[in-house]
């Protein structure tokens, strides 16, 4: 499937969608990296259909100016500092798109969650809370707020409340766990609900975080 110039892998539940979940991978991976956790959510036989679009190709400065896929280029080792912005906002735009071609599908707003892991989940985080239409929530993995000075002035007040799971490793040597506890902090000021995990585990996903992400996402499109 293409949505514009995005390439996606759609997993189509056996029977009719009722609700989506758009799930954005990491830096160098591709749609394909969470394909194998979606039989395991037990979603699909609700009526939940998974998109997963793969970023496109571009050099990222931190890695030597190696092309890989990439949903916005990192310079600096301190993740929020020297922020490429054009680049994050045109991600968090083709997340808007994949919203909007959901909604013309005949999925309503509200039960569509956005998902991600590292550079996707900080791309999530921004679209999710900045789009004008109410969603359904916000799964946050291994990441952080990539503009949260922006985040600030843009957040949608429609969205102020929106659930968000934030889950991370507490040896996370990438995106260290303050990152993480510092994007709570500011959510919760924000007025969002965060449902916030912390696992024995470096910048990745384990078995006990895979049950919690289950149990959230029945609960919030239940």
């Amino acid at each position: 499937m293409r949505t514009d110039t995005l390439e996606c892998l759609v997993i189509e539940p056996p029977v009719a969608a009722s609700a989506c979940v758009i799930w954005l991978h990491g830096l160098g991976a591709d749609g394909h990296d969470f394909e194998p956790l979606v039989p395991e959510l037990g979603l699909l036989e609700r009526g939940v259909r998974f998109v997963l679009p793969h970023a496109p190709e571009q050099p990222v400065t931190i890695n030597g100016g190696y092309v890989m896929r990439a949903w916005y280029d990192i310079r600096r080792p301190d993740l929020q500092v020297d922020a490429d912005t054009p680049g994050i906002r045109a991600s968090v735009a083709t997340v808007v798109t994949l919203i909007e071609a959901e909604i013309a599908r005949g999925i309503a707003p509200e039960r569509i969650v956005l998902a991600g892991f590292s550079q996707g989940g900080a791309i999530v985080l921004h679209a999710g809370l900045t789009y004008p239409r109410r969603l359904g929530g916000i799964l946050a993995l291994s990441t952080y707020l990539a503009l949260p000075a922006e985040l600030e002035v843009e957040i949608a007040d429609i969205n102020r409340t929106l659930p968000v799971f934030i889950g991370h490793g507490s040896e996370d040597p990438i995106a260290p766990l303050a990152l993480a506890e510092a994007t709570r902090a500011q959510l919760q000021a924000l007025g969002c609900p965060v449902a916030f995990h912390v696992y024995r585990m470096p910048h990745s996903v384990c078995a006990e975080e895979v049950a919690d992400i289950q149990a959230w996402l029945l609960c919030v499109l239940a």
